[in-house]
C-alpha cells in the first residue's frame, strides 16, 4: 500500500468489543480486562478505556465495533526480518537429523544467507522487508524489533540497517525498533580470526550509532559462536554510545552470556534454552527481560527453557517469533505464542503479556506499545475471538478484523 492511500487517522473516536484487554498492570487482574468496553482514542493516542457505556458520554462516535476480542497491537520483540533467500535445504536436512552447528561449520547457516544479502541490491531487499513486515501486521502485529547480521561486513551490514530504516518510515507498516547485530558469525574474510573480527566491528559500530540506524545491539555469545571476551567490549561500547544491549544467550550452551548481559545492562536475553541458577539469579538482580523463541526451540528439537526457575525469580517472560530463515521460519507472532502455551507451558495470559507489555518494555516502549491506556500510541487489534485465551490455540492465519496502527485502520 502507497502511503498516500492509507485511510485518514480516526480523528476522535470508540472502538469497542465484547472484550477489552489492555494490559494495563494498573487495573485489579493481570491482562486488565474490561468486558462491554470501548478505547477512546483521538489524535493517533489513546485517551481513555471504559465501559462502552460509561464512554459514549464524550460524544465521540463508535468507529469500529468488534464481536470478539480487543486487544493491544502485538509486539514481536526479536526478528530477523531483513532476510533474504530461502534455507529450506538445511531444513530438510536437520529434519533428517542433521545437526544446526556442524552444518553453520560446513558454510551453511548464517553464512548462506550472508551471501544471499550481500548479493541483492538494496532496493530488492527493502522490498522483500516492506512485504514481509506487511504479512506481519495482518497477523495483529503493530511493533517489530528487526536485527540486521546478516551482512557480516560494514557496507553490508549498513544495507540491512538502512532497510530497516526505510521501513521505519513506512506509515503503512508496524512501529520498526533497530538492533545492529553487530557479532552475528564470523564472515568468510575473517575466516579463523574470531576475535580479530570481535575488534573489527568496533568501529563499524561507532559509526552505525553516529548515523543512528540502531536502537540497540546484539551479539551471539553461544559454545560454537562468540564468547564472553570477544563479545564484551562492542556491548559495552554500545552502552557508552548510549545504545541499548540484547543478547543471544544460552542456545546451546551456558557460556555465562546471562551474566555478561546482567553486567552490561541489558535490556533483555534471548532463547535461554541452557541456562542454569547462576544465569537465572544474575538476570534477576539486573531486570533483564527473558525472550521466549519457540520457534526455533520447535524446529531444533530442543527442550525448553527453565520457564519455572525464571517464573519463580520474577524474570519478565516475553515470547517473540525470531523470524529468521534458517530455525524460525515463520513471520507468526501467534504462532509462537500458540507453542509457548503448548511446549513451555506459559498460561495464555503470559503468552498475551510476553507479546504486548512486556515485550514492549523490553524495547524501552513502555507506556507506548502493548497496553491500552491513556496515553500509548492508538495501536489496537480486534480479534474475531470468543475469548483472548483462544489467542494461542494454533490457528493458521489469525482471525484478525482489523488492526488500528498510530490512529489510522491499515488492516
Amino acid at each position: 500500500m502507497h502511503p498516500s492511500h492509507l485511510p485518514s487517522p480516526i480523528a476522535r473516536g470508540l472502538i469497542a468489543a465484547p472484550r477489552v484487554i489492555t494490559c494495563d498492570p494498573h487495573r485489579p487482574d493481570p491482562l486488565g480486562v474490561v468486558e462491554n468496553g470501548a478505547v477512546l482514542i483521538e489524535g493517533g493516542h489513546v485517551v481513555a478505556v471504559d465501559h462502552l457505556h460509561t464512554l459514549r458520554s464524550s460524544g465521540a462516535p463508535v468507529v469500529l465495533h468488534g464481536q470478539g476480542v480487543l486487544t493491544p497491537g502485538l509486539v514481536d520483540a526479536h526478528t530477523h526480518a531483513a532476510w533474504v533467500g530461502s534455507r529450506h535445504d538445511e531444513y530438510r536436512i536437520r529434519m533428517a537429523g542433521g545437526d544446526y552447528e556442524a552444518i553453520a561449520r560446513a558454510g551453511g547457516g548464517i553464512r548462506s544467507t550472508m551471501r544471499s544479502v550481500r548479493e541483492i541490491p538494496q532496493k530488492e531487499l527493502e522490498r522483500q522487508l516492506w512485504c514481509r513486515l506487511r504479512r506481519m501486521l495482518s497477523q495483529g502485529v503493530t511493533t517489530i524489533e528487526v536485527k540486521s547480521g546478516y551482512g557480516l561486513d560494514e557496507a553490508n551490514e549498513r544495507k540491512q540497517l538502512l532497510a530497516i530504516r526505510y521501513a521505519g518510515t513506512a506509515p503503512e507498516l508496524p512501529r520498526v525498533v533497530p538492533t545492529y547485530l553487530a557479532l552475528h558469525a564470523v564472515p568468510p574474510e575473517f575466516e579463523g580470526q574470531r576475535t580479530t573480527y570481535a575488534a573489527a566491528v568496533l568501529p563499524w559500530l561507532r559509526a552505525i550509532a553516529q548515523e543512528g540506524l540502531a536502537q540497540f545491539v546484539d551479539a551471539y555469545v553461544d559454545r560454537s559462536a562468540f564468547s564472553v571476551d570477544e563479545a564484551e567490549p562492542a556491548l559495552r561500547m554500545a552502552r557508552e554510545l548510549g545504545l541499548g544491549v540484547r543478547l543471544h544467550a544460552g542456545q546451546f550452551a551456558d557460556i555465562g552470556a546471562c551474566e555478561l548481559a546482567a553486567r552490561v545492562g541489558a535490556s533483555s536475553a534471548d532463547h535461554l534454552e541452557h541456562v542454569g541458577p547462576a544465569a537465572i539469579e544474575a538476570l534477576a538482580g539486573a531486570g533483564v527481560a527473558a525472550v521466549m523463541l519457540p520457534v526455533a526451540s520447535f524446529t531444533l528439537g530442543q527442550a525448553p527453557p527453565p520457564v519455572g526457575a525464571l517464573r519463580k525469580a520474577g524474570i519478565p517472560l516475553v515470547v517473540a517469533s525470531d523470524a529468521n530463515p534458517g530455525t524460525a521460519p515463520t513471520e507468526s507472532l501467534p504462532l509462537a505464542m500458540a507453542l509457548a502455551a503448548r511446549l513451555y507451558g506459559l498460561s495464555p495470559t503470559e503468552c498475551l503479556l510476553g507479546a504486548t507489555r512486556l515485550a514492549a518494555e523490553s524495547l524501552g516502549l513502555t507506556g507506548v506499545a502493548g497496553i491500552l491506556a491513556p496515553g500509548a500510541s492508538a495501536d489496537l487489534v480486534l480479534w474475531e475471538l470468543p475469548h483472548e485465551d483462544a489467542l494461542v490455540q494454533p490457528w493458521g492465519p489469525p482471525p484478525v478484523e482489523a488492526v488500528v496502527l498510530r490512529g489510522v485502520r491499515v488492516y
